[in-house]
């Protein structure tokens, strides 16, 4: 028998997800503890810097870089994106005091729960397809019949493999977002 769909993936879902979220507050917590809460103004850098550099991975998926494996930079993308947000976060803190944090948080927050969503899910669902088309098989069942059986679990796992259309939007409006408090905070600081 197999695993549950929640042990399996929504249970490690949630698990990262809130990881990031606990270190941050935290992270945060510990700083106010020892009134170091100025260190959460450089955190934002850092962690805009750290997520920045996750993106290495596209520049491999696209070619531009030409060595490494795939694999690797994708991992690289994933960790390093998720502990730049739990930097991100500290900066942001608990305290917002305007718009624009709000919605890069906010975004940040969509950004990172759609990537653990192709993380977790979308291997299962393809997973899980595969195992079944391959079980009819088996079974002596012809391949039309399979597809005619598998139809909605096929569109299911396509319509989840276009994830990337809520993903990179949502990280392109984020670093808008980011690029304008940026701007404004370098504009209006004192």
């Amino acid at each position: 028998m197999r695993p549950s769909v929640l042990l399996k993936d929504i249970l490690p879902f949630a698990l990262w997800y809130g990881l990031m979220i606990l270190f941050a507050l935290g992270i945060d917590l510990v700083l106010h503890s020892f009134g170091l809460v100025w260190v959460g103004r450089y955190l934002g850098y850092v962690g805009t810097f750290v997520v920045i550099f996750s993106f290495l991975y596209s520049l491999r998926k696209r070619k531009v870089i030409k060595t490494g494996s795939l694999k690797t930079f994708m991992s690289l993308h994933e960790y390093m994106a998720w502990s730049g947000s739990i930097l991100i976060l500290v900066h942001a803190g608990i305290h917002f005091n305007a718009i624009l944090p709000w919605l890069a948080t906010l975004l940040l927050l969509v950004n990172v729960a759609s990537g653990l969503v192709a993380k977790f899910l979308l291997v299962r669902a393809n997973e899980t397809l595969k195992s079944d088309r391959e079980e009819l098989l088996a079974s002596g069942i012809s391949a039309e019949e399979v597809a005619h059986r598998l139809h909605f679990e096929t569109i299911a796992v396509s319509a989840m493999k276009k994830w990337r259309v809520i993903h990179l939007p949502i990280a392109l409006m984020m670093a808008i977002f980011s690029l304008i408090h940026i701007v404004t905070v370098f504009m209006f600081s004192k």
